[in-house]
């Protein structure tokens, strides 16, 4: 696989030393609200100095995924609070193992400068009895987020120029892409779709027990155009349809298996028919034809909007015309 352009690992080094600047203690954060309860404020946890800002707290680290999921183009600002003197585990190229106490914390916005709106901020709390995955929608004022466990709607104007009515999911939708096997996982910060240089930087500071070997990370999006094109699609794919499309996933009884890892071309949906995705088909007989995007199910309903058609189901107002690309241009290439 090719290497990430020079620009995008110093924009990722500037992260690691981000990370180093969280050494000097700048907030707390309560403990009992992560392990307990579900706080009525995303200010209760105390995760952030500085929440509109998104300046994080002591113990709190910001990161970004390689790859990350398509959201409506919403820029996503990750967060991972580790609680004092607990160390997260690596497990080999797959997910952080992080300590009960433990937080993921996903902040939604849209715009840039003094227009940028902080929409939602997702955590994922690490309990005694698993992960609890809670929504906050911020108020109009910016002054903080209210817990929503049913969800909600916001009219927000994608980088792309278009005005949507954002869906933020409820509770129980969190689950249908962090539910496997019947239990509530995180999805997005694994070895294979973290820098080395963060990772590293974690080592340094003892919040990680050892730097994890990655044999073929997923490339930087932004940086694509320079990475080969099979690892640019398959990483896309893993991060934005695999967390459903596994064996254990919400999704697997279509059959699909999008993972990273995943080599059997049937099960990548190479020749393979539909289990039962009926006018989701849109009258195309395989998942991918190789060298056929335009007769391929998978990019018929990538590139849909329709309800009951269009994939992934959650998160999408807008076609996700980059990463469409891609995938296209990698079933041309087959």
């Amino acid at each position: 696989m090719k290497r990430a352009g020079v620009a995008l690992v110093l924009s990722i080094a500037a992260l690691a030393g981000a990370f180093m600047a969280r050494a000097t203690p700048i907030g707390s954060v309560n403990q009992q609200a992560v392990l307990e309860g579900m706080p009525a404020q995303l200010s209760d946890y105390g995760f952030f100095a500085d929440a509109v800002a998104q300046v994080p707290g002591k113990s709190v680290t910001p990161y970004r995924l390689n790859t990350p999921l398509y959201s409506d183009g919403a820029e996503k600002l990750r967060f991972v609070y580790l609680p004092p003197g607990a160390q997260a585990k690596a497990d080999g190229e797959n997910l952080l193992d992080l300590p009960v106490g433990a937080a993921l914390i996903k902040t939604f916005a849209f715009g840039e400068g003094d227009d940028r709106r902080l929409i939602e901020t997702r955590v994922l709390l690490h309990r005694a009895d698993g992960w609890v995955a809670l929504p906050y929608i911020w108020d109009e004022a910016q002054t903080d987020a209210k817990l929503s466990i049913a969800g909600g709607r916001r009219d927000v104007v994608t980088p792309a120029g278009k005005t949507i009515s954002y869906r933020v999911p409820n509770k129980n939708q969190c689950k249908e892409c962090h539910g496997l096997n019947g239990a509530v996982i995180p999805i997005g910060p694994k070895a294979r779709n973290l820098s080395r240089d963060w990772l590293s930087a974690l080592h340094d500071a003892g919040r990680l027990d050892m730097v994890p070997e990655v044999a073929a990370g997923l490339p930087v999006w932004e940086a694509r155009a320079s990475a080969d094109l099979d690892s640019a699609a398959r990483g896309y794919l893993d991060v934005n349809c695999a967390h459903c499309h596994r064996p254990g996933a919400t999704a697997s009884n279509s059959g699909l298996d999008l993972r990273w890892e995943q080599t059997d071309p049937k099960a990548i949906g190479i020749m393979k028919r539909p289990v039962a995705a009926g006018r989701g088909a849109g009258g195309h007989l395989f998942d991918i034809v190789p060298g056929k995007p335009e007769e391929s199910i998978m990019t018929y309903r990538m590139g849909n909007l329709e309800g009951g058609v269009a994939m992934p189901e959650l998160g999408k107002s807008t076609v996700d015309e980059d990463g469409l690309k891609v995938v296209r241009d990698w079933i041309a290439g087959l």
